[in-house]
């Protein structure tokens, strides 16, 4: 890639562009722990692709009104990040500790191959999804939880029965989901309680 970059004629802007947008292009290596409908592990990418288009249909349940197409900046970046710092389980205690800096770093590097004026406003947008303190982060935070609850429903529960996932982890690691959107969340809770019906959470 850096020899196409090397031997062809564009501006410093744009080559700093597409070797942003090429680096990206990583994030479909990288595997959550979450199993899409087939069954196979889903990929970072595909996730960020799901979310937004969750964000697209699900507007209407937002508690408050919210620009959506900052909705789905963020949504499409939030896990860039993955590239250099990894999907972290949700349920990992250990990973969960040095998480941030990772992601921040990571952050630092991968916005920081794109033009000044890009640069900031990703890494702008990555903080204030990541901070959760405004209404389009806190509905953009609601979908980020909802998708993989949904993904493992619909899967059989595969993530949740392999690492022993119990319905208060779910709960208390989900519940932020109201702040986003009180119907979700009402929704989510179901979602819960049908999992523990069918045993793909230890009660």
């Amino acid at each position: 890639m850096s020899k196409l970059l090397e031997s062809v004629t564009i501006s410093e802007r744009l080559n700093k562009q597409i070797r942003f947008i090429m680096e990206v292009d990583k994030l479909k290596t990288i595997l959550r722990r979450n199993h899409i409908t087939s069954h196979r592990r889903e990929n970072t990418a595909e996730h960020s692709w799901h979310i937004t288009l969750f964000a697209l249909i699900l507007a209407e349940y937002s508690n408050h009104d919210i620009d959506i197409l900052k909705v789905l900046k963020m949504l499409l970046i939030h896990d860039i990040v993955e590239i250099d710092a990894g999907d972290t389980f949700v349920y990992d205690t250990i990973g969960a500790r040095d998480k941030a800096q990772r992601e921040q770093a990571a952050a630092e590097r991968i916005f920081g191959l794109l033009p000044e004026d890009q640069k900031n406003q990703m890494q702008e947008l990555w903080q204030e999804f990541e901070q959760r303190e405004t209404t389009e982060s806190r509905f953009a935070a609601a979908l980020d939880r909802l998708n993989p609850m949904l993904m493992n429903v619909y899967s059989d529960g595969k993530t949740w029965i392999d690492h022993s996932i119990s319905v208060q982890q779910v709960y208390n690691h989900n519940k932020h989901i109201a702040e986003g959107s009180q119907e979700l969340w009402d929704f989510a809770q179901q979602l819960i309680e049908y999992a523990a019906e069918q045993q793909f959470l230890q009660r």
